[in-house]
């Protein structure tokens, strides 16, 4: 089964016109299309998981096997959680495309980059603004 990184990974990047300008209309429309394959693929994998685990859901005899399922299905739904947080950020990243903001920086308001967005289509701040919120963050400062 396909991860949801290498969906990433695989789908085909934007390649822009010369001197085309950045998030122009085609460049959005790209991004739309990516994010809700994206999200599409996560809802079909969550329904994938739902059906499994009630496929396997007869309680294992031996301890051992029990508790190798019970760890079993515990990753699996801890995945899905991540899943389920990250289709909120892809509606957010939908909406910002609706809205205009799609691609720049929340804190600076700077372009976030092509590159950025195509390796991390979610994402809302620029490297540098990134880099200072996770040394905010381990230092103990939001």
């Amino acid at each position: 089964m396909e991860t949801q990184m290498d969906f990433i990974e695989n789908y085909p990047a934007y390649k822009p016109s010369k001197n085309e300008e950045y998030m122009s209309p085609a460049m959005l429309e790209h991004f739309k299309q990516k994010l809700n394959a994206w999200k599409t693929q996560l809802i079909e994998e969550a329904s994938s998981t739902v059906s499994h685990l009630q496929r396997d859901s007869d309680t294992p005899a031996d301890p051992s096997d029990r508790a190798s399922q019970e760890e079993e299905f515990a990753l699996v739904l801890r995945t899905r959680d991540r899943e389920r947080k990250l289709i909120g950020k892809i509606d957010k990243s939908l909406n910002d495309i609706q809205n205009g903001d799609f691609g720049y920086c929340r804190v600076s308001g700077d372009e976030i980059g092509l590159a950025r967005m195509e390796a991390r289509p979610t994402a809302t701040l620029t490297v540098e603004m990134k880099r200072k919120q996770e040394i905010r963050e381990k230092q103990g400062v939001a």
